[in-house]
């Protein structure tokens, strides 16, 4: 009798779940990326990439939301402070990031935190450059998984959303070995601010 009533509890809830849950739908999304890496404490001048994709926002009780996207973005990273290297690095990568959002409704807007864990796939990985008083040139690197989080906070407002997040990568952005025997820093730290607005249809 317990289990039959678990179940039928189980099922109510779930119908409530579903009844309540609202797909806002599915929407454009676009931004800039403000990367920068630091290798033991030295942090390199932070530069502008962009980012663009589609996404799907599900709003769920309590307050929650659900917003995977799938973008297409581009990322810069200045190795120039670095001592006799003068080499900028270019990523352009495939991300799938999920972001959990939590907020209250205030009819006329939304305010939300959130917290995005995310994995993507480089498909062009470039260092250009080369040792300070060298000829410098171009080299293409190995691609790499990706895996990160991100944390930030942004405002729905009719169709509207805007968000800024700060974003951790925690694996390698490619393996500089062949470049002018430039090892691939193990304590490098690769993050950055990213931007974004999108339009829900």
């Amino acid at each position: 009798m317990k289990k039959i009533l678990m179940a039928a509890a189980m099922l109510v809830a779930g119908l409530i779940t579903a009844g309540t849950a609202s797909a806002r739908g599915f929407g454009v999304t676009g931004g800039f990326n403000f990367n920068t890496v630091t290798v033991k404490d030295l942090q390199m001048d932070t530069k502008a990439g962009f980012n663009l994709g589609v996404t799907y926002l599900l709003d769920l009780p309590l307050g929650l939301s659900v917003q995977p996207s799938l973008l297409y973005s581009q990322n810069s990273l200045d190795y120039s402070t670095l001592e006799s290297i003068e080499a900028m690095q270019k990523v352009g990568s495939v991300k799938l990031p999920v972001s959990v959002q939590w907020g209250p409704d205030l009819i006329i807007a939304r305010p939300f935190i959130d917290v995005t864990p995310y994995v993507g796939y480089t498909l062009s990985n470039k260092l250009e450059g080369g040792l300070k008083g060298v000829v410098s040139g171009e080299t293409s690197l190995e691609n790499t998984f990706e895996y990160g989080v991100g944390i930030g906070a942004g405002l729905n407002v009719w169709k509207l959303q805007a968000v800024v997040r700060y974003n951790w990568n925690f694996g390698t952005m490619g393996n500089l070995e062949n470049f002018v025997g430039m090892e691939t820093p193990e304590n490098a730290v690769y993050g950055g601010i990213s931007v974004n607005v999108a339009y829900f249809f």
